[in-house]
């Protein structure tokens, strides 16, 4: 739903028309997956869930970064997401390079726990209470596309 026009290289109406009202889908709720999601990866990075990491990463910089910018990412895009209703595709800077440098060893373990922290207490907050956004999504006109989708696909009447 939000990928640059410049790389959409196909869309046809039902597209168009899904990305036109991102605003009836994007809620709260999505909030407390990106939430999840974060977490679920520092739980990874930590070796608290799942296979240790990648050794390779691990051995070279004392910790999994891949694990480390997917934690932190998670927590830059659902901030934005929950803050404006919208993400940017690629991550803007200064949150681009700085996960760039996460990823490539440049930032410590406890940097990337500071980030990833004071992201999910943000997040949190704006799932509670400052997000603008709806606290569900609009079921109804989703229910609605989603028959129509169907029905377009199948070439029902």
């Amino acid at each position: 739903m939000f990928a640059p026009e410049n790389e959409i290289v196909r869309i046809d109406e039902l597209g168009a028309e899904l990305r036109e009202n991102a605003h009836r889908i994007v809620s709260r709720r999505a909030g407390l997956r990106f939430l999840g999601y974060s977490r679920a990866q520092r739980e990874r990075m930590l070796g608290l869930r799942g296979k240790p990491g990648r050794p390779e990463l691990i051995e070279k910089y004392g910790f999994d970064t891949k694990f480390a910018m997917h934690m932190v990412r998670l927590g830059v895009q659902g901030v934005e997401l929950l803050e404006t209703g919208r993400i940017t595709l690629p991550v803007p800077e200064p949150w681009l390079s700085w996960l760039r440098d996460l990823r490539q060893g440049k930032k410590t373990r406890e940097e990337a726990l500071e980030a990833a922290e004071s992201l999910e207490r943000r997040l949190d907050e704006l799932v509670r209470v400052a997000s603008p956004l709806p606290e569900e999504p609009d079921t109804g006109w989703v229910d609605d596309w989603l028959v129509r989708t169907y029905l377009r696909a199948w070439k029902m009447p």
